[in-house]
């Protein structure tokens, strides 16, 4: 007996949305032409900026993409890794491409909040007091081992990363823009880590694994770094009013409503992963909220910009969502005791949920 005879869903097909019109009217093709020669040509700093970082950071090409469309995507990153895998360095090394501000946060079991937003001191000349403002107002902070400070201090950087602004005292100060939080963090299983806050983790656009080296990427490393002499600066290419200009365009690359409805599928069925496969009903404790739907949709967009494109392809969407959805599905306890990570779950998903 087949599907349409028992009136069930096929459990290999993900159920699509009621087909309903658009908020907005499609581009016209001469539209999308338009957009794509504009990005094009903004597109290729960024470009640039990325063979720049390339002259001291050897292979790590995935990260480097998604330091920039993180940028790009006005969104922050979380970057997990063992220590040595140059982590610290390719931020730094981002920052240094860009001519704006650059703070460094080394987070260690004794920080407090106010080392990292600032606080209010008392001026005995005035009798005032007055603020005094944390390294977290600078354009791009480097957040290094996040999880090595207790979860009061990682929750102090919630208001910065969302709202994009800091309250001291009684008064609220805006940051700078652009603004980004890179956070460097151990893998939890290191001895000295804390799990951050699940709150916390949702505010990261995305969070990016950092695995060892090749063979051959390693003996590029050793002829590149074994030595005592300063490492090569890297020239600034750009500057924050590029970035800002850089999003504008970004917010108008076009993203067809089948594409938007696949992003939408994809997010869902972390919710209800039994639509796509019964064995992952009793794996996941909870999936991604809308939150994961605008961040995917941002990325894939910042994704086409990097490539030229005035338009988002399917394989935008795919390319980026693994780092979008890993951290935002919780799996259970007989997930942990089966060895499956969030990580196979999307990937499931991935394989299952029809492309338009």
């Amino acid at each position: 007996m087949t599907s349409a005879q028992t009136g069930t869903e096929p459990l290999n097909e993900f159920p699509r949305m009621s087909q309903t019109q658009p908020d907005t009217p499609p581009m016209n093709q001469s539209d999308i032409t338009r957009i794509s020669g504009e990005v094009q040509a903004a597109s290729e700093p960024f470009r640039r900026l990325q063979r720049e970082i390339h002259e001291v950071i050897v292979g790590q090409d995935q990260l480097l993409n998604r330091m920039i469309v993180g940028i790009l995507a006005n969104g922050h990153l979380l970057i997990e890794g063992v220590p040595g895998l140059a982590k610290t360095l390719a931020v730094s090394s981002l920052a240094n491409g860009i001519d704006t501000s650059f703070q460094r946060l080394q987070f260690t079991p004794d920080l407090l909040p106010a080392d990292v937003i600032g606080t209010l001191i008392y001026r005995q000349d005035t009798g005032e007091f007055v603020v005094n403002k944390g390294p977290v107002f600078a354009n791009i902070v480097l957040a290094d081992e996040i999880n090595r400070a207790p979860a009061k201090v990682q929750s102090a950087l919630l208001e910065a990363m969302q709202e994009h602004q800091v309250t001291i005292g009684k008064e609220t100060h805006p940051l700078p823009q652009p603004f980004l939080v890179l956070a460097t963090q151990n893998p939890l299983e290191q001895e000295g880590t804390y799990p951050l806050p699940e709150a916390q983790v949702d505010r990261f656009l995305m969070k990016v694994i950092v695995d060892y080296p090749t063979r051959e990427e390693e003996h590029q490393i050793l002829k590149r770094m074994s030595s005592t002499a300063p490492r090569k600066a890297i020239s600034a290419v750009m500057a924050p009013e590029d970035i800002l200009n850089a999003r504008r365009l970004v917010d108008a690359i076009y993203v067809d409503d089948k594409i938007e409805r696949y992003i939408v599928d994809l997010v869902y069925a972390t919710r209800e992963p039994g639509t796509i496969d019964r064995n992952l009903t009793s794996l996941v404790e909870y999936g991604g909220s809308p939150r994961a739907s605008l961040a995917l949709a941002l990325c894939a967009k910042a994704n086409a910009f990097l490539d030229g494109r005035g338009y988002v392809v399917p394989q935008d969407v795919k390319d980026l969502a693994l780092d979008v959805l890993r951290h935002r599905v919780a799996t259970t306890y007989e997930a942990e005791a089966e060895e499956k990570t969030s990580e196979d779950i999307v990937k499931t998903i991935l394989d299952n949920v029809r492309v338009p």
